[in-house]
């Protein structure tokens, strides 16, 4: 499963849906993934984000690989966020869903793919 901002968000502030998702993850065997772009997203100050710097540590961080993808991603859906289109060409090539708290730009996004789409969960 990739993670969108949002949800790291909720472990940067210590949510309890935050924790509750995440022991429902581990106890699925759920792998979780996010992107290098989400997490400049919502990485402010290291000193004060201890827990979100832990959290990160347990999850796999993606490389930002695919400008071309993302970009041609961008003018078919008339969008212009990066991060959200890299994300959805990350879920697509990796065949997991994401979960999000901006369902309404990655339906957009989704939409101008030609072929498969990833399922958007949404967070919270």
């Amino acid at each position: 499963m990739i993670l969108d901002a949002g949800f790291l968000v909720s472990v940067d502030r210590d949510e309890r849906t935050a924790q509750e998702f995440l022991t429902a993850a581990l106890a699925h065997d759920t792998p979780l993934t996010t992107t290098h772009p989400v997490v400049a997203q919502v990485w402010r100050d290291g000193t004060r984000q201890a827990r979100l710097a832990r959290f990160l540590r347990s999850v796999v961080v993606l490389a930002f690989d695919d400008g071309p993808e993302v970009g041609h991603l961008l003018a078919r859906s008339g969008t212009s966020d990066v991060v959200d289109a890299h994300l959805v060409i990350v879920a697509v090539r990796r065949s997991e869903p994401i979960l999000t708290g901006d369902m309404h730009d990655l339906e957009m996004l989704t939409a101008a793919l030609p072929e498969r789409r990833p399922n958007l969960l949404h967070w919270p």
